[in-house]
């Protein structure tokens, strides 16, 4: 329960700052709104079950998310204001640099505790930050944000260029086919079951929630399952080549457009880009992101443009003979691009001097006093 209520405590400091900041018409100094906290806590007593640096990380989380509808925005995007945050509507609180302990698997956090914890992996290095997280399901999560030196990875002077679509996953230029797992296709029935039994139970009943949170635990079982796949497959395709080439695409407005958007949204492509390209930094590897403009048309062989419907698989060049798979000649066609575009002499593949790497680990807790337990969370 005291999670809990520490969760709603920064929730409701959350809808105050920003309140403040629309009442002001302007953009409002950071340090304005922060130096009202110590009078907030002695106005509302029940700050101080909120650890100071968590209170002062709920205004981060305000400024961070105000940033980056700007950024959207500068980008030619839509966007309209942040809302204010509902009951349940909080995910997480954070511990920053300090106010945290990691002792014998207990994790200690002030004001809260200390509470049995199950690491699914040994903790390296210099803990800068404890994220704590509530998922819908009510599962609880702590994620260890941690300093260590980036770990270069020897060079294997390979390269490889990923188209990715539907049919499976991903083909690559060496010719190989990652299957596709289509997750929510496998669990949609269970979905749909769960959903339909919520729908019969009466609003605001205790058996209502209950079933909510049977359906919030089939969409994180779907998640978990597609982040496990994304995480593997990125690292198998980073541990193995220096440099890899993908197509910069504009997934959002495939989407929109698509008549299978269904399975485009299941596929996370740009969740699956988000984990090269960050794991490709941390390894010393290269990625390159080239215009995904007829990639599938153009002939591998020869360079020549040959039309292709989407139903037709199979590429084959009246210029030079080329028959293969039409994702393969993408693929291709990817990797030379890319190569074409940063030079015809091969990149340096290991950068030099990076800043070392924040690495998120996970713990788990199981607290006599909790509405629920915290699980493992690894991030690799």
């Amino acid at each position: 329960m005291r999670m809990l209520e520490v969760l709603d405590e920064c929730r409701k400091l959350y809808n105050y700052f920003l309140g403040e900041w629309k009442k002001a018409n302007k953009v409002l100094p950071h340090y304005d709104l922060q130096a009202q906290i110590p009078s907030l806590v002695r106005e509302y007593p029940a700050l101080e079950k909120v650890y100071s640096t968590a209170r002062q990380y709920v205004l981060w989380q305000l400024y961070s998310n105000l940033k980056g509808l700007r950024g959207l925005k500068q980008r030619g995007r839509k966007i309209g204001s942040l809302r204010f945050k509902k009951y349940g509507r909080m995910k997480t609180f954070v511990y920053n640099k300090c106010g945290f302990k990691v002792i014998n698997n207990r994790l200690y956090l002030s004001k809260i505790g200390d509470m049995p914890i199950k690491l699914h992996r040994k903790i390296e290095g210099n803990v800068k930050q404890v994220i704590i997280k509530r998922e819908q399901s009510g599962r609880w999560f702590a994620i260890f944000s941690v300093e260590t030196e980036a770990e270069k990875l020897g060079t294997t002077d390979k390269m490889i260029g990923l188209d990715l679509n539907i049919e499976v996953y991903l083909t690559d230029s060496n010719g190989e086919e990652v299957d596709h797992p289509h997750t929510l296709l496998k669990l949609e029935e269970k979905l749909k079951k769960e959903q339909r039994k919520a729908e019969k139970k009466k609003k605001g009943s205790k058996n209502r929630l209950r079933q909510s949170n049977k359906v919030a635990k089939v969409h994180e079982r779907i998640t978990n399952r597609r982040r496990d796949f994304l995480h593997k497959l990125s690292r198998y395709y980073v541990d193995n080549y220096d440099f890899i080439a993908v197509e910069d695409l504009a997934i959002k407005k495939m989407i929109e457009s698509s008549y299978n958007s269904k399975n485009k949204v299941d596929s996370a492509w740009s969740t699956f880009i988000q984990m090269l390209s960050y794991k490709a930094e941390g390894a010393g590897r290269t990625l390159a992101k080239v215009d995904p403009k007829n990639t599938t048309q153009n002939c591998s062989g020869c360079g020549s443009y040959v039309y292709k419907q989407i139903w037709i698989r199979t590429h084959k060049c009246p210029a030079c003979g080329l028959v293969m798979d039409r994702d393969h000649n993408a693929a291709i066609n990817i990797l030379n691009k890319a190569l074409k575009e940063v030079g015809s002499v091969r990149p340096e593949l290991t950068p030099v001097e990076m800043r070392p790497l924040l690495q998120n680990f996970g713990s788990g807790a199981c607290p006599a006093e909790e509405a629920g337990s915290l699980h493992a969370l690894a991030v690799g």
